[in-house]
């Protein structure tokens, strides 16, 4: 993705951002003070100058600038694209200064010691390039323990090509059924960790993605593995997801809305963490969330491939007495902020199902790179403390799977409050104190 499309992408999300900065009648500054944000960074933002690294600011700023559920999903879209091209353009910098890594990459190897490790000046001539004559008494002296290295480096070389030329033959000749297979599977596809993936039978009852070694009508064999009718190398088969996955597991409806259950007195309680810090807050406190559970998963195509969603299941790993803990809120004197449920899960049916919200179209859906897709599932419970996550079956091509969705390798997990004592941090203050019913 060139420069162009970087900037179009940007100046796209600008231009929105800009449209419900301007319909708010709000400042720079009054809109950076509600979301702790400076005027400039904003300005930026609207100009499109720059494009934040995580979403949460701009969750927040179209919420506070009253966007409709549609804008709200629209931000979203435009900020995950605008988001890639940024990223592209820094790898196509990357690849226009031959290759080289950024600077600011933690992960840049240094450059290699010269091989005789002796630093050298700019001014000091190298062995190798110095015209050395025996009644020279200037001419510096050879290196020996370079030319040892090096001669000690090509031994090893020519060991390792001759131990592979040996390993091969053996493995041609078949020396061994057990080092054969085991060869090979080393070769092999590696499951994805993430979901599991299954290819569609074919016409002919063959597994998908192999190369048939069925005879021809004339007679002439197949094509080998790995080639094609003519001979000309076959295009490696797609494997792995086919397409990037964001999770937010703890997305909010606004400021105040999100309450956490903590196994722990309110002198012992942090103040409650802002919207994009609330994993932190959560993981520190040992919190989990109370009644309520609002997750943002945003799925995005690799590549040119289309990739088709076909369903979203709910399955629940374990389900008990709600926590007997304290009820922490996040924020009070919020106003009321706009409601945005694509999915609802009520987890205190027998089999929880994600439905499709008022005005929301229910599965399948079809994803690209270009044309990314955002889920908002809202979860609730009333009376159960459960454990659970999401599966999205997906299809692209041929090709099948089930990819899990859940909080960094571990379940959602989202208790009912009733009954329990409640607390709350008013703006301003410097403790928690006992919520008061509105």
């Amino acid at each position: 993705m060139g420069t162009a499309d970087s900037t179009g992408e940007a100046e796209r999300l600008a231009a929105l951002l800009s449209t419900l900065k301007e319909r708010s009648g709000l400042s720079y500054g009054a809109l950076g003070k509600r979301l702790h944000l400076s005027a400039s960074t904003l300005h930026r933002y609207c100009n499109g100058d720059a494009v934040p690294a995580d979403f949460a600011p701009l969750n927040r700023f179209a919420r506070l600038c009253r966007a409709t559920p549609e804008e709200l999903v629209e931000v979203h879209r435009r900020w995950i694209l605008a988001d890639a091209a940024r990223e592209q353009r820094g790898k196509g910098a990357g690849g226009a200064a031959g290759g080289a890594a950024p600077t600011a990459d933690p992960g840049t190897p240094a450059d290699p010691p010269d091989a005789d490790d002796t630093p050298k000046s700019p001014d000091t001539p190298d062995t190798q390039e110095t015209q050395e004559t025996p009644d020279s008494p200037s001419a510096p002296r050879p290196r020996p323990r370079r030319r040892l290295i090096l001669a000690a480096t090509a031994g090893v070389i020519a060991v390792a090509a001759t131990a592979a030329l040996l390993v091969g033959r053996l493995v041609d000749d078949g020396a061994g059924a057990g080092a054969g297979q085991a060869a090979g599977a080393a070769r092999g596809p590696v499951a994805s960790p993430e979901a599991a993936e299954s290819p569609s039978p074919s016409p002919s009852g063959s597994e998908s993605g192999k190369p048939s070694a069925s005879p021809s009508p004339s007679g002439t064999p197949g094509a080998s593995p790995g080639s094609t009718a003519d001979g000309k190398p076959a295009a490696p088969a797609p494997t792995g997801v086919p397409f990037h996955a964001s999770v937010r597991a703890h997305a909010w409806e606004n400021q105040c809305s999100q309450r956490y259950l903590v196994d722990r007195e309110p002198d012992a309680v942090r103040p409650p963490p802002v919207e994009q810090d609330a994993p932190a807050w959560v993981a520190a406190m040992g919190a989990v969330s109370a009644d309520e559970q609002v997750v943002e998963v945003t799925l995005q195509g690799k590549g040119s491939e289309t990739v088709v969603l076909q369903a979203l299941h709910v399955r629940v790993v374990r389900t008990g007495e709600p926590l007997p803990w304290t009820d922490y809120g996040t924020g009070v004197g919020c106003g009321g902020g706009v409601a945005l449920r694509t999915f609802d899960v009520d987890l205190d049916q027998g089999s929880p199902a994600a439905r499709a919200a008022e005005g929301q179209r229910p599965f399948p859906y079809k994803i690209s790179e270009s044309d990314p897709e955002m889920f908002r599932v809202t979860a609730h419970t009333g009376g159960r403390d459960v454990s659970w996550y999401l599966e999205v079956e997906w299809s692209s091509g041929e090709r099948q799977g089930v990819f899990r969705v859940d909080d960094r390798g571990r379940p959602f997990r989202t208790s009912a409050s009733a009954g329990r004592p409640a607390y709350d941090y008013p703006p301003g203050a410097s403790e928690w104190s006992e919520h008061q019913p509105g």
